[in-house]
């Protein structure tokens, strides 16, 4: 199969991400950094656009695209979602099969949670489905210590105040008591660092067990833990209409807000 030719009407910050550069923002900063050149010329501009023909390098080395590849991967708990690890230790790249491609996890799981990640090269996909601008759902299965109560349950929905600042959930259910813990499913739609953990913890509940089932309307069915399976073009195309439809809402929210468009 020929490689995958980032759409040209793409400005080159996305077009560095739809090659396997990483995320747009950090084809961002490289951009910004003075080392993407095209045609031999530093460029900085973020606006820049590739045209058919020219010739696209970082740091002196021509950009080749490659084929787009997704892979969804049941990360065990001890699994690091990093792709360079001093220690050693296990990463969720390591679970994905021999791949040509260079992939990077869609957002992070920390080292004690578990379930679904996305693992790829599209950056323009991994951008909209991590930056909180697009909203897209994740779910998660939550095992905490103790029996949350109903005020609990709307506290989280509420929002509680966190050092990096206010978040909430956008549903909890209480599923079923364990001994002496109670299972919860949260969905969020952003993804701040170990966000769940410390929502909890406010409220004097410790995570014992986090387990993401679903990102958007991909849902990690029965997939064993440490096993990795492609995603299937209606899974991808799934969740890049559910991005742009999210985007659209707020969009029209906005505008509604701002009195754009009334009579």
């Amino acid at each position: 199969m020929l490689p995958v030719e980032p759409p040209i009407e793409h400005r080159i910050n996305k077009w560095l991400a739809h090659a396997g550069l990483g995320s747009r923002r950090h084809c961002e900063d490289l951009i910004l950094a003075g080392r993407v050149t095209v045609d031999g010329q530093a460029v900085r501009n973020l606006s820049t656009r590739i045209l058919p023909g020219q010739r696209v390098a970082v740091d002196g080395v021509e950009v080749k695209t490659e084929k787009l590849v997704y892979w969804l991967v049941n990360k065990p708990r001890g699994y690091l979602c990093t792709n360079h690890d001093p220690a050693g230790r296990p990463r969720a790249i390591d679970l994905v099969p021999n791949t040509d491609q260079r992939v990077y996890t869609v957002g992070r799981l920390d080292e004690d949670s578990e379930g679904l990640l996305v693992l790829t090269n599209d950056g323009d996909l991994a951008h909209r489905l991590m930056h909180p601008r697009f909203g897209v759902e994740k779910t998660y299965l939550v095992q905490v210590a103790g029996v949350p109560t109903a005020e609990d349950l709307r506290q989280l929905l509420k929002g509680v105040w966190l050092s990096d600042g206010h978040v909430k959930a956008k549903s909890v259910k209480k599923l079923k008591r364990q001994g002496e813990s109670t299972w919860l499913r949260i969905t969020l739609n952003e993804g701040r660092n170990r966000e769940i953990r410390r929502m909890l913890a406010q409220l004097k509940h410790k995570v014992i067990r986090l387990k993401r089932i679903a990102l958007g309307p991909v849902l990690l069915g029965s997939l064993p833990p440490g096993k990795a399976r492609r995603l299937s073009a209606l899974e991808r195309e799934d969740l890049r209409r559910a991005a742009t439809r999210q985007q659209r809402r707020q969009s029209a929210t906005a505008a509604h807000t701002r009195g754009d468009g009334q009579t």
